[in-house]
């Protein structure tokens, strides 16, 4: 209903700017408006704030000179915008239940942590055990003192177990039913179901890259540039793009290169880079190979191919690459 409201007061506004173009900032609002203005308008341009330092970093600002400054920036070049397409509504929900998945982990998380400090304050331990069989080990090491406190939160803890895990089983079949292609991108070791539907939701169509390295940049897992003359600095990494996919892929790069990660080029890579040694030579080797990992999931998804862990190129098809 409040939708449908929206939809006729817009359309009031917009029927004196037939075939108009609007542009608006991207915020919490701007995918429902933005989906209600292109039922209406010629086009909708939605700027990337991270790139409109103009706006958010004016000395005078208000919501008029921002609406102005995004008109004329809008009207000279509109690529000045960074435009963002945003997902459509049922993406949009099916993201929002992958967020909510990951609330619920976090808070665990955070309880588990609670748990084993008020043991550990008491000169006790809880033992090494998965987050899953976490309410169930940690009873026997709480002590007789904290009982009262501590086992309503191993309840909780118990309770969002239980609740995580039908998220994960309704993330499996919205998988095989609406994004075939995950199965595509989870050929490879590390990569779940929770990872291969965020990738998927979030890269939305795989053709509006021209070629797959460009997926790195747009998640922001490749290094800053500052080059002036003779100097040319090594930044850190953009951090643009998706957070949330970006910290599940270098997740996935950890389970890679360690100790269960299985032999393929892209855990040789990342072990090669590490023991170059130096400051935060893991680091950097983890998150080189979460933006490979990203490349290749991409080329997987266009070629639909089967994944080789140890895929070796023949020298004509370097000589084609080159």
């Amino acid at each position: 209903m409040p939708d449908q409201q929206h939809s006729k007061s817009n359309r009031r506004f917009f029927f004196h700017y037939p075939e108009s173009q609007v542009a608006i900032e991207a915020s919490s609002h701007s995918p429902w408006i933005s989906r209600l203005l292109e039922r209406i308008v010629a086009k909708v341009l939605v700027g990337n704030p991270r790139k409109l330092r103009v706006i958010w970093d004016s000395d005078k600002k208000d919501d008029m000179r921002d609406a102005e400054m995004l008109a004329r920036i809008a009207r000279f070049d509109a690529k000045l915008l960074y435009p963002i397409n945003h997902r459509d509504k049922q993406t949009q929900a099916d993201r929002s239940l992958l967020k909510a998945r990951d609330i619920l982990v976090k808070t665990r998380t955070s309880l588990i942590l609670h748990v084993r400090g008020s043991v550990k304050s008491m000169g006790g331990r809880v033992a090494t055990c998965s987050s899953v069989s976490f309410h169930m080990k940690a009873t026997e090491y709480i002590p007789d003192v904290l009982k009262l406190s501590l086992m309503p939160i191993l309840e909780q803890i118990e309770d969002i177990s239980n609740k995580i895990a039908a998220y994960d089983k309704t993330i499996k079949e919205i998988s095989q039913t609406r994004y075939p292609a995950t199965e595509i991108v989870q050929q490879v070791n590390g990569v779940g179901p929770v990872t291969a539907l965020a990738y998927v939701v979030t890269i939305g169509d795989p053709d509006r890259f021209r070629k797959s390295r460009d997926v790195g940049p747009y998640l922001g897992m490749t290094p800053r540039r500052d080059q002036s003359g003779d100097s040319d600095k090594q930044l850190r990494i953009t951090k643009a793009g998706d957070r949330y996919l970006r910290r599940l892929l270098v997740q996935s790069a950890h389970y890679i290169l360690g100790a269960f990660g299985e032999e393929s080029n892209l855990r040789r890579f990342g072990l090669k880079l590490a023991e170059r040694g130096g400051k935060n030579a893991k680091r950097r080797a983890v998150v080189a190979v979460a933006r490979k990992l990203a490349v290749l999931l991409h080329r997987l998804w266009m070629t639909g191919e089967v994944y080789d862990p140890l895929y070796k190129p023949t020298k004509v098809m370097v000589q084609m690459a080159a």
